[in-house]
């Protein structure tokens, strides 16, 4: 595992689905595509860098195909969001906010920047990707 790599664990709210997860590297970045923006309320601020998840109680995890290349997972009994993965490659996104402790997480990606609302703004410097930039990047992966 590289020096920066991280391993970090986390549930559901009603504890159902356990997960651990393997981080290639500490990075956290936001998505502001309208689905994730439906599908959570907000941007999904995600772990971006998962190299395995590892899930107990996978039989409490519901599974949505969100659209032609990707899935959306959740908890069946309390509704938790779990991940996002491509169906075809190993891409993971993990929220942020799931796994437990105070990693000393860096905020250094934003994709979907060009259908951001105008109402919010984070602060921090990031790479920003634009939509079409996005599927450029993964067209091989999903």
């Amino acid at each position: 595992m590289p020096d920066n790599a991280i391993t970090a664990q986390g549930s559901c709210l009603c504890g159902a689905v356990r997960l651990a997860v393997t981080a290639g590297k500490q990075n956290i970045g936001a998505c502001h595509c309208q689905m994730c923006r439906t599908w959570g309320g907000g941007p999904l601020l995600a772990l971006e860098s998962v190299t395995q998840v590892d899930i107990d109680g996978e039989e409490h995890v519901t599974v949505y195909p969100s659209s032609d290349w990707a899935e959306r997972g959740f908890c069946g009994r309390c509704g938790t969001h779990l991940f996002y993965r491509l169906k075809r490659g190993d891409h993971y996104a993990i929220p942020a906010g799931l796994v437990d402790g105070a990693q000393a997480w860096t905020f250094d990606t934003q994709i979907f920047i060009d259908v951001k609302p105008p109402w919010y703004a984070f602060a921090n410097h990031t790479r920003d990707m634009t939509s079409q930039e996005v599927f450029d990047a993964y067209q091989g992966d999903g």
